[in-house]
């Protein structure tokens, strides 16, 4: 199965497949190593004798018989493969991994402190968005902060966020302390943390000021079980701002760090009146498609103000870009993360998944969303850390002071 997805997470896609099967059928089903050579004939550039080389070296001379493990052997190698791209977004995941990375895609119960990792313009792990209500937001997480170490031990460079994942994960009641370096600090602080159980709904409604005529709709990611639960529930939340009568959204996407690109697009067309192109896509030999909004928004008439952070990505980027360039909102808040490309994500046949970046997410003016392109705010202002400690959120309270008046 292939599904397309903007979370932040390519050689042909089938190549990099046959990699994978060749090294499992030429060492574990075949008698000898002269199979490899049969499936990569056309490849006599490529000395494939030196990877089973090292391979019987390791398993004959390492020190430590206990850490030979065949399989872990094979994924590593996998890994290794996959990471020479220096695209932190295109990754190899085993089936533990992948079952991680599903169940937080789909919302599900987990036990761990609540936050989305990813990666900066270095491909240095930092912390994409704590989560609403997790151990991590409480304990002062934050966006943009770097994850030195966990518990004690120093992050080695060759450290994907997936093992950092696995390290941080927990059971419900049990610490973990993290060194973290701040956005903008100079110093690095340790944080503990208490693990809990996370569930994370994907939107939730409510209606504030003093007249309760505005709908605060607070997406925390573009994904739900499936790509139809997902527009069902956004649906029912859009139907439920119309019946209320308001005539004022402020759409909060902070901390959303993105999901299936279709969302996007989907959520974008309740706003956004029909034949505006939403966004692009460009593929790797520079084709370019355009997105168009096709429905006739039904949240179209109304004013709209859009909450985002550093923590912001992917599908959040392009809803609020092309709010933003359709003139249809006021975008509020800090520079997005700046994450513009597409994974295909691709079953392995025994668990494992390959997500490979295969497009580009353009904005509707061209502009390539990245590290250096992200989404710049039309009022720049951040939630200090003297307001976050008195619970006071400075964002949205301009958010409301903007839409009010």
């Amino acid at each position: 199965m292939e599904k397309k997805t903007t979370r932040n997470l390519g050689i042909a896609i089938l190549m990099v497949c046959l990699f994978a099967i060749g090294f499992v059928s030429g060492r574990l089903f075949q008698a000898n190593n002269a199979s490899i050579s049969n499936v990569f004939s056309g490849r006599s550039d490529i000395n494939f004798q030196l990877y089973w080389n090292v391979w019987d070296l390791m398993q004959s001379k390492y020190v430590d018989s206990s850490k030979i493990d065949d399989q872990n052997m094979l994924y590593g190698s996998i890994k290794g493969m996959v990471n020479s791209f220096g695209d932190a977004a295109t990754v190899f995941l085993d089936p533990e991994e992948t079952k991680t990375f599903n169940e937080a895609s789909e919302g599900k119960l987990f036990q761990g402190i609540g936050a989305e990792l990813g990666y900066d313009g270095n491909n240095q792990i930092i912390v994409v968005s704590p989560l609403e209500g997790s151990p991590a937001k409480a304990a002062g997480i934050k966006a943009g902060d770097y994850i030195l170490t966990i518990d004690g031990v120093a992050i080695a460079s060759t450290d994907t966020v997936y093992d950092a994942v696995a390290k941080i994960r927990g059971e419900a009641g049990t610490k973990v302390t993290l060194g973290i370096l701040h956005k903008g600090a100079t110093k690095a602080v340790d944080i503990e943390i208490t693990r809990s159980e996370i569930t994370v709904p994907s939107m939730e409604l409510s209606y504030i000021g003093d007249n309760k005529d505005i709908a605060l709709f607070q997406v925390s990611r573009f994904t739900d079980s499936s790509y139809s639960e997902w527009t069902k529930n956004w649906d029912a939340n859009v139907d439920s701002i119309v019946d209320s009568g308001v005539k004022k959204v402020i759409l909060d996407l902070r901390g959303n760090p993105g999901g299936y690109f279709d969302a996007a697009i989907y959520a974008a067309d309740d706003f956004v009146g029909a034949g505006k192109v939403l966004a692009q896509e460009q593929d790797s030999a520079g084709k370019i498609q355009k997105f168009n909004s096709t429905r006739g928004g039904k949240l179209e008439s109304m004013e709209v103000v859009v909450l985002v952070d550093g923590g912001s990505a992917s599908a959040s980027e392009i809803l609020s870009g092309a709010l933003q360039q359709s003139g249809r909102a006021t975008i509020i808040g800090d520079k997005t993360y700046g994450k513009g490309t597409a994974q295909s994500v691709l079953d392995l046949s025994d668990g494992s998944t390959l997500h490979v970046t295969i497009l580009k997410w353009l904005l509707p003016d061209g502009g390539w969303l990245n590290h250096d392109n992200p989404i710049t705010p039309n009022i720049e202002i951040a939630n200090s850390e003297k307001d976050f400690t008195k619970g006071i959120d400075t964002q949205l309270n301009k958010a409301i002071s903007e839409i009010e008046n």
